[in-house]
């Protein structure tokens, strides 16, 4: 195949991390420049910052569903992700059981493993072929020893859906804690569910369009405000998280959060629109291939299509030549030899996990990038047939 002359990018893995808004970019920069103060500070321009920490915490706990003095910021999913398994089992230290899915993220997979290895017991929950849970199964694991159930809002490679309101519904009335990983959900959709409906939820913000490097947390305001911080310190994020706030990040993903309530439901139109796109091309290809959960409820940004006989990295690298940027699900598994635990949850034939390719739009995906995109899939499956 020859190779195109095409020189803008066209990126396609919005569920890895997303492109800083313009709009956020401007609000971080002041923050980035002259008002660079620590908020903690006692003098005017401490202030300033801290009026803005203040603003940036409104915003996010909104775009949650939660009251501010409910939230507090992180570095990211993957602490708030840690933090809440920590809180949750130091409130119950008699309940010893811990629920999963087997389809989590890894930060969840493997805080989960910690713990077990502590001495707690860890249920995994199954999906099967669609990715759905077992209803009757999940209700079975709700026992008067678990401490701690922890349920995505979304798959990370999938985009399928949980039905987490009626999962937290069916926790709070055995008692049982519920976490919500609403990582892949926020400015994506409308959220399932509000974070009061949970005992905790996680969201991160370079996932919709604010910088790395910090998330946030909700804790129910039924929890007493005293808990034990994972990261001790200083009395910093309400006394629940120590050390010098990353106000720039923040700031961004304040404002990331506002744009999330201005237009996640008309961006939710469009790109499910563009998926729809995709996937009545996809389709359409000489090849045999599979979408995992077209049946089901799924983000509207994300298509995995796995493409019997053909490796993903083959296809992968020569998307990446053409400077066309997708992955072959979870970013935090990329690279790695072997099928995706999901697809394995799944159940998928291993002749079409090998060639899973994850798609994931965003607001700022062209149609034109589309058609390049299949335009240019189509001409590399001929030439690897060949």
């Amino acid at each position: 195949m020859v190779r195109s002359k095409r020189r803008a990018m066209i990126y396609l893995d919005n569920n890895a991390t997303t492109p800083i808004a313009p709009p956020v970019r401007e609000a971080m920069r002041p923050f980035l420049d002259e008002d660079f103060a620590n908020p903690s500070s006692p003098y005017g321009p401490a202030r300033r910052v801290s009026v803005a920490l203040a603003d940036a915490r409104e915003a996010v706990a909104a775009c949650v569903g939660a009251a501010a003095k409910d939230l507090f910021f992180t570095s990211g999913g993957s602490e708030s992700i840690n933090t809440a398994f920590h809180m949750a089992l130091q409130l119950r230290p008699a309940r010893r059981k811990i629920v999963v899915t087997a389809v989590e993220h890894a930060a969840t997979l493997r805080c989960a493993e910690r713990w077990g290895a502590a001495g707690y017991t860890v249920e995994v929950l199954p999906v099967n072929c669609e990715g759905k849970l077992d209803l009757d199964r999940y209700r079975a694991a709700l026992d008067a020893d678990t401490a701690l159930v922890s349920v995505m809002a979304a798959n990370n490679e999938t985009g399928i859906l949980f039905p987490v309101a009626q999962l937290a519904a069916w926790a709070r009335e055995q008692d049982v804690y519920f976490h919500c990983d609403a990582i892949q959900v926020v400015g994506k959709m409308a959220l399932p569910l509000s974070a009061t409906d949970c005992t905790f939820m996680s969201v991160s913000g370079h996932k919709f369009h604010a910088p790395k490097g910090v998330g946030a947390l909700t804790v129910h305001p039924s929890l007493p405000p005293t808990l034990s911080p994972l990261v001790a310190g200083g009395d910093q994020e309400l006394g629940r998280r120590a050390g010098t706030e990353n106000i720039p990040g923040i700031v961004g993903m304040g404002q990331a959060a506002l744009d999330v309530a201005e237009g996640v439901r008309t961006m939710e139109r469009t790109v499910k629109a563009l998926r729809e796109k995709l996937e009545t091309a996809l389709l359409g290809l000489d090849h045999d291939l599979l979408i995992l959960g077209r049946e089901s409820d799924r983000l509207p940004n994300t298509t995995l299509c796995c493409f019997a006989g053909i490796p993903s990295d083959i296809l992968l690298a020569r998307l990446d030549m053409e400077q066309i940027y997708c992955s072959s699900g979870s970013a935090c598994a990329s690279g790695a030899a072997e099928v995706s635990p999901v697809l394995r949850a799944m159940q998928i034939p291993s002749e079409y996990a090998i060639g899973a390719v994850r798609v994931s739009l965003s607001r700022y995906t062209e149609p034109a990038e589309i058609d390049a995109f299949v335009e240019a899939l189509t001409a590399i499956l001929a030439d690897v047939r060949v």
